[in-house]
């Protein structure tokens, strides 16, 4: 008896007293099915002590600053090669970047390769890294109700720390102030815990119990007791990782589309407001105009309201800032503007590298 094809083949023999044997009788019988492999046992949820270890070599704290003033920040490293993402806020404005990795303690200079403002992200590389850890990432958020633990450069003290929470809510919108400067800016689709993160621990990973990055901190509030109200519960709030890598991979295709703007940040060297006269918007009125920038040699001056920028009309210092990045540094592009005794002017200007914005 031999087996073929997971069927047994059966011979029939017979013996007559000529020695003459019968034709064989093939018969297939099916074999049953192997047992199903058992499953695999549930991931265990590491501990405190083992998280900390498996994050922090994924972690870079980070300094911006622009002249004078400065900003701290953390980020997350998603290739051996450097690539780190953080908030948008973190960077935004500076002029000089640097990053220290929490896995060899080297200080490296961070260049932006590109950001999403709607989104608050910003996608950075580290000049001369190789070889450093990569944080996991998560393909799907757990569940509301899971435990999560945010890290970060808390305080801006260089020294990264854990706040642990649970995931209260999803696809949360909400409004945040820029601690920096006052401006507000609407995120949507965030996820709301309860880890009371502080200034600093923006841009930092917020990891499950396994490690696995879920999302991004940004914002958190913390509203103390007074004597007539007790305390409430921190509410903090992190861009889900899924969208960050939807930034991330746009910004590796090196074009810029929607929000998202990769590469060198056009200049044009004025600050601008919104120009408004019984409850419309009339264009992006010039606050001031920086020395020696394409707006002081195109002739722009405070008082001046810019009502086209690239042939296309200008109402809102918010229509200036998305014509503007659509462009590059050294694009030629066409201005209009009204001066204060209302005459109209144009001109064509070469537009300056200037910091992310």
């Amino acid at each position: 008896m031999s087996t073929r094809g997971g069927s047994v083949l059966l011979v029939a023999l017979a013996t007559t007293a000529s020695l003459v044997a019968s034709a064989p009788v093939l018969v297939d019988v099916a074999l049953p099915p192997p047992p199903p492999a058992p499953a695999a046992p549930p991931p265990t949820p590491l501990t405190a002590d083992e998280l900390t270890a498996r994050t922090l070599p994924v972690v870079v704290t980070i300094d911006a600053s622009a002249g004078w003033t400065g900003m701290t920040g953390t980020g997350i490293v998603i290739t051996p090669d450097g690539t780190v993402v953080t908030n948008h806020h973190v960077v935004s404005g500076a002029t000089d970047i640097s990053a220290v990795s929490g896995a060899n303690g080297l200080i490296y200079d961070a260049e932006v390769l590109g950001y999403d403002r709607e989104r608050d992200l910003a996608v950075l590389r580290l000049g001369t890294a190789s070889d450093l850890p990569a944080a996991a990432i998560a393909e799907d958020l757990p569940p509301v109700g899971s435990r999560v633990t945010a890290f970060g450069n808390s305080q801006g003290g260089g020294v990264v720390a854990a706040t642990p929470g649970t995931i209260v809510e999803f696809d949360r919108n909400v409004v945040v102030r820029d601690a920096t400067d006052g401006s507000r800016h609407r995120l949507t689709g965030m996820i709301r815990t309860d880890a009371p993160i502080r200034p600093g621990d923006s841009g930092g990973p917020l990891v499950d119990e396994y490690g696995t990055v879920v999302g991004i901190n940004t914002a958190g509030a913390v509203q103390r007791n007074t004597d007539t109200s007790p305390d409430t519960t921190p509410e903090a709030y992190a861009v889900p990782i899924t969208e960050a890598i939807t930034v991330v991979e746009q910004v590796r295709t090196g074009v810029s589309e929607g929000s998202v703007h990769v590469g060198p940040t056009p200049r044009l060297g004025a600050s601008v407001t919104t120009a408004r006269r019984d409850g419309q918007d009339l264009g992006a009125e010039v606050l001031w105009v920086s020395y020696d920038s394409p707006a002081y040699h195109a002739g722009l001056d405070a008082g001046d309201v810019v009502v086209s920028f690239d042939g296309e009309r200008v109402s809102s210092t918010g229509e200036l800032e998305e014509r503007l990045l659509r462009h590059r540094p050294g694009d030629v592009v066409s201005i209009e503007w009204t001066t204060e005794n209302g005459e109209r002017r144009s001109a064509d200007i070469v537009l300056e590298s200037g910091p992310a914005r």
